[in-house]
């Protein structure tokens, strides 16, 4: 690895100013916080900003609901987060917001160049328009019935149950989630961006190491089918920027959002004095990095560096993708008090428990990760207190009792003091290409090794014999040299316990231990806890503290498509109901599709038969949640060929979607095959 100084800015995607921060969001901040924290410990110049996402329909209808300003609500939110962020040590050089002056002139100037040279066009599009509410509706501000498999109380753009993609238009019995209304058909003039004459320059960049493999390969997708027109323009009443010379109109939230990373960073050189071109300029030979969830991908990987390309700003030096957060095997759920609150998390357990156990699972693929609290606590008290602690615990207390907190004059063990040394290349490999887990195996095992050597030479035991002061001397000062260097390697996980051990250790901030020289006839101050082990009894009381009963739910949180129980069909006569085939079903296999969001893989058995059924239940159920179990599943439903394989029928399920979806089950004696009438 060079020893070049750098210089590099990276960025974190931007919270949605429209909630509190969760431990899923989690994940993606301090798997970045690792990153630039290394860099800065290596002597790099490495600038983190972000910014609260503070547009859209969302947070002004939410302002509404709550009788405050917009303006009010996302000051509210910008302090809690940043109250948040900086609880779990994620140390932005400049946590801002989009709703800045700055995030403005950088929107309208991307806008103005890509006018200026026709990459923007207007044309009169048909919305949904809620009547009573007088606004037209975002697509996932209607809900009705999937015109595709006819699935209820589903959103305006895609379908949960079969994961067919369609326009509002096409939803049956839509009803607007304002007001509860059935929305009605208006025009309105809108501004798009032509993607589609970037499809060159995207091909080309999105297959020349800027992204992960499995992120370029996905991205073909979207070009097997052709870049479409990105409308870009929002109609008011709206929460945002107007465009320039479009009075009504306003940027769509995902235009400035991206765009905030440029103003938040400006907000810092204005602060700082640094040269934002040096960074942004299209000349620019700085790093630019992103770090982001695989769920907004195409906005990063496709129009954001379109956008910047278009309007004469560079494009970044690669976007790296992470997966989603679960907990005990499963998506986060109130009910079972796994969707944790970053606060209610804080109110409970150190932060430094979930920064190192998210460091000790994360790679650099695109995959999720799962918290499993039992592995959480095993963890922690294991590789953290049990092995990394116990090293300046089990020797410190002879250096003080015994030789006034002063090493001794030599190091007894060069080679072996050496070859910790010698691993930070390998460590610094694996922290730069983010595969955070094989770092942390690999200063686990170091712990491993400065045990074993504290073992095998039993300081307890040369300390009761007589004139072995100088052997017992020697064999501490080694465990404490090799406790600094294995310190050093964590001080990116868990930077608030190493901060401790710097204050123990004597000799200033740990920088990289690159060419690090033992400390000898070094005084060190007393030990004290670095960090203590989980408390099962915390953890229990987080669990618990994070329940919600959700019946008693205030309704007001919750939009009105959801208040209320959806109103019963049309009739119809008993010859139409009598042609459905229901059947009685065993899940005899369910796996995850590849590269689908929502969709599970389910083998059926009806006994003497077995059917591939392809159903939209990835964020209510696990696989294992699934196999074995009866349901109901409609049998003589016309095969059907979808994006990811043919889909042999349909199984029934009550809930509005996502996470809220339960499949039916049959009772007892039931058995596969048998038809239900």
């Amino acid at each position: 690895m060079s020893n070049e100084i750098r210089k590099i800015l990276v960025t974190s995607a931007l919270p949605y100013a429209n909630g509190p921060i969760h431990i899923g969001h989690l994940v993606e901040y301090i798997q970045t916080d690792i990153w630039v924290r290394f860099q800065k410990q290596r002597g790099h110049t490495c600038h983190y900003v972000c910014a609260d996402d503070a547009h859209g329909t969302p947070i002004m209808l939410r302002a509404q609901q709550e009788g405050i300003t917009p303006e009010q609500l996302i000051a509210d939110t910008w302090t809690q987060h940043n109250a948040d962020f900086q609880d779990f040590n994620i140390g932005f050089d400049n946590f801002y917001t989009t709703h800045s002056d700055e995030t403005r002139d950088f929107a309208e100037l991307i806008y103005n160049r890509l006018h200026e040279k026709q990459h923007i066009h207007s044309k009169t599009i048909t919305q949904a328009y809620d009547p009573v509410k007088e606004m037209f509706l975002p697509d996932r501000f209607i809900k009705g019935e999937c015109p595709k498999c006819g699935a209820a109380d589903q959103y305006g753009d895609n379908c949960e149950v079969c994961s067919a993609t369609y326009s509002p238009t096409d939803l049956i019995n839509p009803v607007s989630a304002v007001s509860g209304e059935r929305p009605i058909d208006k025009e309105s003039e809108h501004f798009f961006f032509k993607l589609g004459e970037f499809e060159t320059m995207l091909k080309d960049w999105t297959q020349s190491g800027h992204l992960q493999e499995q992120v370029s390969n996905k991205l073909n997708e979207w070009f097997e089918v052709g870049l479409q027109d990105w409308d870009i323009s929002r109609d008011a009443p709206y929460f945002g920027f107007e465009i320039p010379n479009a009075p009504g109109k306003f940027f769509y939230v995902w235009l400035d959002a991206p765009v905030g990373y440029m103003g938040s960073f400006k907000n810092l050189c204005d602060q700082n004095g640094l040269a934002f071109d040096e960074y942004w300029g299209k000349d620019s030979n700085t790093e630019l990095y992103h770090f982001i969830g695989k769920d907004i991908v195409y906005f990063h990987a496709l129009f954001w560096p379109a956008m910047l390309t278009g309007a004469g700003f560079r494009t970044p030096t690669a976007i790296f993708s992470h997966g989603f957060l679960t907990v005990n095997g499963e998506k986060m759920s109130k009910s079972r008090g796994t969707f944790i609150k970053a606060r209610t998390y804080l109110e409970h357990l150190n932060p430094e428990y979930l920064r190192y156990y998210f460091a000790a699972k994360l790679s650099n693929r695109v995959e999720d990760i799962d918290l499993n609290f039992e592995d959480f606590s095993q963890r922690v008290n294991t590789d953290l207190v049990n092995k990394v602690v116990n090293i300046a615990s089990r020797c410190s207390g002879f250096i003080k009792k015994r030789f006034n907190n002063e090493l001794s004059a030599t190091c007894s063990e060069p080679e072996l003091f050496q070859s910790f040394v010698e691993e930070n290349h390998t460590i610094a490999e694996l922290y730069e290409s983010r595969e955070y887990g094989k770092a942390m195996r690999a200063i686990s095992a170091l712990a491993d090794k400065a045990n074993q050597y504290i073992d095998e030479k039993q300081p307890w035991v040369i300390a009761k014999q007589d004139n072995c002061d100088a052997e017992l001397h020697d064999i501490c000062s080694v465990g404490i040299n090799l406790f600094y260097v294995i310190a050093s390697y964590l001080k990116p996980v868990v930077p608030t316990m190493v901060a401790k051990a710097e204050t123990f250790i004597n000799a200033g901030e740990f920088a990289w231990p690159d060419g690090l020289s033992p400390l000898t006839a070094h005084t060190i101050n007393k030990f004290k806890p670095l960090m203590a082990r989980v408390d099962a009894d915390k953890l229990s009381a987080l669990i618990e503290a994070s329940k919600e009963n959700l019946l008693s739910t205030p309704t007001a949180a919750k939009s009105p498509a959801t208040k209320k129980i959806e109103k019963v069909a049309n009739t119809i006569e008993f010859d139409d109901f009598a042609n459905i085939d229901l059947r009685v079903a065993l899940i005899e296999k369910a796996e995850h599709v590849e590269e689908a969001d929502k969709l599970l893989r389910l083998t059926l058995s009806l006994g003497d038969e077995s059917r591939q059924v392809l159903a939209g239940l990835k964020s209510a159920y696990t696989p294992e949640q699934l196999e074995g179990r009866l349901t109901v599943m409609v049998a003589n439903l016309k095969p059907r060929k979808m994006r990811f394989g043919v889909s042999e029928g349909m199984v029934l399920a009550a809930g509005p979607g996502g996470d809220e979806l339960w499949i039916l089950s049959p009772d007892n004696g039931a058995k596969p095959g048998m038809r239900i009438k």
